[in-house]
């Protein structure tokens, strides 16, 4: 089975693309759920965050809001974060393509923010970019998320640059467009995947 990432700027549309994925068939492995998995109660994940601040647990449950508020704009808690929860995530994301390529499926997708800064995307064999230009995204974000301008720069400055992510791509969707434009653009590049990752 062929493991392809599928990553993208804040507002690019990398969720829809992988919405649009959905709709073929194609199996998608979201990140955010899986982040969302690794810290139910009861799992070691959420034990270790309530160590650490204990304020962010209430109930059983993880405060998303409280722990935000936390690790914002500070580097030291935010790594502590992520070193308890990135090697979770991965090893959540093994499985799940474990049990995809158990049940014969030929190709599966793995949607992520941050797959190339957590260096995820050396595990991969594809790497699919989609990309805005950012006077689209601070548009899209501002629109969608109520952002003015300023918190929409702030919003994209907190990212990796798009050099950073494109330099990795094996394919890039450019996404300035509508729905039906972004919808050819993936027919295009996911006949591509599918010629590159037949048959070897």
């Amino acid at each position: 089975m062929k493991r392809i990432g599928l990553t993208g700027g804040i507002a690019s549309g990398k969720s829809r693309v992988a919405r649009l994925l959905v709709e073929r068939g194609v199996p998608v492995i979201d990140a955010d759920r899986v982040a969302r998995a690794v810290v139910e109660p009861g799992r070691p994940a959420l034990a270790e965050i309530a160590d650490r601040w204990p304020g962010v647990v209430r109930d059983g449950h993880l405060d998303r809001k409280a722990l935000g508020a936390v690790i914002f704009g500070n580097p030291v808690e935010r790594r502590a974060l992520e070193a308890i929860l990135h090697p979770r995530i991965r090893a959540e994301v093994e499985s799940r393509f474990a049990e995809l390529e158990e049940r014969g499926v030929p190709r599966a997708v793995y949607e992520a923010p941050l797959l190339v800064e957590t260096g995820f995307d050396r595990l991969l064999d594809e790497l699919i970019v989609v990309s805005a230009s950012e006077e689209v995204q601070l548009r899209r974000l501002m629109e969608r998320d109520g952002f003015d301008l300023e918190g929409a720069r702030a919003r994209l400055a907190a990212q990796a640059s798009p050099a950073e992510r494109l330099a990795k791509a094996t394919f890039v969707i450019e996404n300035d467009g509508d729905l039906d434009a972004l919808r050819a653009r993936l027919d295009a590049v996911w006949s591509e995947v599918e010629r590159k990752t037949s048959g070897d």
